[in-house]
């Protein structure tokens, strides 16, 4: 924490204030006059500067308020208390009102004089985070509520040294975090030296960390600074830190614990000056109930906690991602950078995403170079993305109807039997972008499934007429093509037929004459067409 500033002539005041708040642990530097403070203001450094300014309104030099004036016109975000007599009250409010932070009267109450400042502490501290999350928004893109929490951490602990645990899938963007927190730090300063413990061998990644002496083992020709020495002074990210041999995690808690090491083969104590962030995809209260992952290192690196959402958990950034995506990969291929409709982007919305943003990524790479036109449909997302949005919505319910008191388990029957589930996609149905409305949609289909791509399947409204279904139906024609089959017009004419008599059949409670009328068909079409489809016990 930078220190408060404390501005009076009066020594006694001064002294007060200094002691109480020392008393509370937060630093303090003070000044007899506005000129001293304004030249410190011009010489220090922003790690320097105050947190918090407390200044006397009355005093040789300058009156407060004309510092608060000056100090606001170059450090706005700067709370300033001001304190003041009580025949000084009236002038001062008036003249402060729109600046200060706060007025304290004097004679103050001590302890009620401490709360403001703290109070005043909080609010420099969340104008530090929002001005760092600002700038992280330009680099880190992300409007979700779950990637905003993450950017007000990281502005939280932008004055921070605290070892970090970062976690999070792989591919969510665990690294970059780790840079956005060193690059706003008072280490920016210093190097940024990243590690991934996962993919160095074992016998070498000691080494890699600490260093070796010449001669330590063979192949030891020279001495050789390892990650934490090339990190001195700045950050060590330490990247799936839950794969580290065990036998290494005590050489690790040794240096966290006292800041020494010593290089491969060496014998003299090294000082590290590093700060350290590590990162891991994997459960590591659960490895250290295995018994891979020491306890006592655990609690030391989880001294603060920054979980990273999956992307799947930020659906609503997806099409911004996207096209940052498309126009990077575009400016490295040199070629124009393609667009996306908003039908291919309602399908990425309802993909999983088991790589989060590094398979986002990928795919709009793979975008840039394959697909035929200059606008992206649905039909030219990867066969990946096509299948797994085809086998999404396996699971959609059906609703039982009465045909002739007989067969009220006919379309709940009908799941089984349908053709769709020679598909192979685990005993499902493939996913029913002309689900009718009686039947609804399951509740774990996705939410942008049903508002983006299947559309509104109110029975009122005519917005499924539209070309929403069409999307979903382009997206099943285009996952069994890819998947080699051969009778997909057999398949998915069926389907259509299928729903079409269960959604009539549900609004006529099963009677099959009426649901005829309804669908325009005759009667003996419609029987024909039950049977042919297995619709009835």
């Amino acid at each position: 924490m930078k220190p408060i500033w404390i501005v009076d002539d009066d020594q006694s005041i001064r002294f007060v204030l200094e002691k109480a708040l020392m008393r509370e642990d937060m630093p303090t530097r003070s000044f007899t006059n506005p000129q001293e403070v304004l030249k410190a203001l011009e010489t220090c450094s922003p790690e320097e500067g105050p947190q918090v300014l407390v200044s006397d309104i009355r005093m040789p030099g300058g009156t407060g308020l004309e510092l608060l004036t000056a100090v606001k016109e170059k450090h706005p975000a700067l709370p300033v208390i001001i304190m003041t007599a009580y025949s000084d009250l009236d002038s001062a409010v008036s003249s402060f009102q729109g600046g200060a932070f706060e007025y304290l009267p004097k004679p103050f109450d001590l302890p009620k004089a401490i709360e403001l400042i703290r109070r005043a502490v909080d609010e420099s501290k969340r104008e530090q985070g929002d001005s760092v999350s600002a700038r992280l928004s330009a680099e880190m893109l992300g409007q979700a509520p779950a990637m905003q929490d993450v950017f007000r951490a990281i502005g939280r602990l932008s004055q921070s040294v605290v070892t970090v645990m970062i976690t999070g899938e792989s591919g969510s963007g665990k690294e970059l975090v780790a840079r956005a927190l060193h690059k706003h730090s008072i280490r920016a300063s210093g190097p940024f030296v990243a590690i991934n413990t996962a993919a160095i061998p074992k016998d070498l990644l000691e080494s890699e960390l600490f260093g070796h002496e010449r001669g330590a083992f063979t192949g030891a020709q020279t001495m050789r600074r390892g990650r934490f020495e090339q990190a001195e002074g700045g950050t060590l990210f330490l990247d799936e830190i839950g794969d580290m041999p065990f036998d290494l995690q005590t050489r690790l808690l040794r240096v966290l614990s006292d800041g020494n090491f010593y290089r491969v083969g060496g014998h003299v104590a090294l000082k590290a000056n590093v700060r350290v962030i590590a990162a891991t995809h994997q459960d590591l209260e659960q490895r250290v109930k295995d018994g891979v992952f020491r306890e006592d290192l655990f609690h030391r690196l989880n001294v603060i906690r920054l979980r990273l959402p999956a992307l799947r958990e930020r659906l609503e950034d997806i099409p911004m991602l996207t096209y940052h995506f498309l126009q990077q990969s575009a400016q490295q291929l040199g070629v124009e950078s393609k667009r996306i409709s908003e039908s291919a982007i309602a399908v990425l919305q309802g993909f999983s995403f088991p790589g989060n943003v590094r398979q986002l990524e990928n795919i709009c790479h793979w975008l840039t170079v394959m697909a035929p036109a200059q606008t992206i449909e649905p039909k030219d997302l990867p066969p990946d993305v096509l299948q797994s949005f085809a086998n999404a919505g396996a699971d959609i319910p059906s609703l039982p109807f009465q045909a002739g008191g007989s067969n009220s388990n006919a379309v709940a029957q009908s799941n089984s039997s349908s053709p769709s589930n020679a598909l192979g996609t685990g005993g499902g149905a493939l996913p029913d972008p002309l689900s009718p409305p009686a039947m609804g949609l399951n509740n774990n289909f996705p939410s942008t499934i049903q508002s983006g791509v299947v559309g509104s399947l109110n029975p009122t409204s005519t917005s499924h007429f539209g070309a929403d279904w069409q999307v979903g139906l382009e997206a099943q024609a285009m996952s069994l093509l890819v998947a080699g089959h051969h009778d997909v017009w057999d398949i998915l004419s069926r389907r259509f037929e299928s729903t079409l008599i269960q959604t009539a059949l549900a609004n006529t409670r099963g009677r099959r004459i009426e649901a005829a009328q309804k669908l325009g068909i005759g009667r003996n079409t419609i029987t024909r067409k039950i049977q042919e489809l297995g619709l009835e016990c």
